[in-house]
């Protein structure tokens, strides 16, 4: 399950921000967005390349909640669990997706296909239950619909 890291293409997103220390965030944004997690390679670098300790890298990857340092699915799938939604049925949303991955909130399916996490709010009350996937938002959806909407992906 192991991919290899393109230092290559980690040096040309540093490269990008001048290898500039204060740029650290931006650069693990990127990395994020390009592998769907931190590698520990990306990181060993990032720290040569901008002098920055690896302690205070994994610091900051750890404190947000934005970054992963384990492989994340090639779809992201967030649940939102927060008042209006939970009083909308969102529970059985998130049993009808734990059914259907075979995972629970905080995981990631064997093959890299879907990561799984609720969440306390997405911002869009009036439509709840609500799903987001790739940051794609599913409004008032129903158990049914849910079902569908995930095979609609891949």
């Amino acid at each position: 399950m192991t991919e290899s890291v393109d230092i290559e293409g980690i040096d040309q997103i540093i490269d990008k921000y001048q290898a500039e220390p204060s740029s650290l965030i931006q650069v693990l944004l990127e990395i994020q967005a390009q592998h769907h997690w931190l590698p520990k390679e990306a990181l060993e670098r990032i720290s040569e390349r901008l002098q920055v300790p690896l302690t205070q890298i994994l610091h900051i990857a750890t404190f947000y909640k934005a970054f992963s340092l384990v492989p994340k699915g090639r779809h992201e799938i967030h649940i939102c669990m927060g008042t209006a939604c939970h009083v909308r049925g969102a529970q059985r949303v998130l049993d009808t997706v734990q059914d259907a991955t075979g995972i629970k909130p905080g995981e990631t399916d064997l093959d890299l296909r879907f990561s799984l996490d609720t969440v306390n709010c997405l911002g869009c009350c009036a439509l709840g239950p609500v799903m987001e996937i790739d940051g794609k938002t599913h409004g008032n959806i129903s158990v049914a619909e849910t079902t569908e909407v995930l095979e609609s992906y891949e």
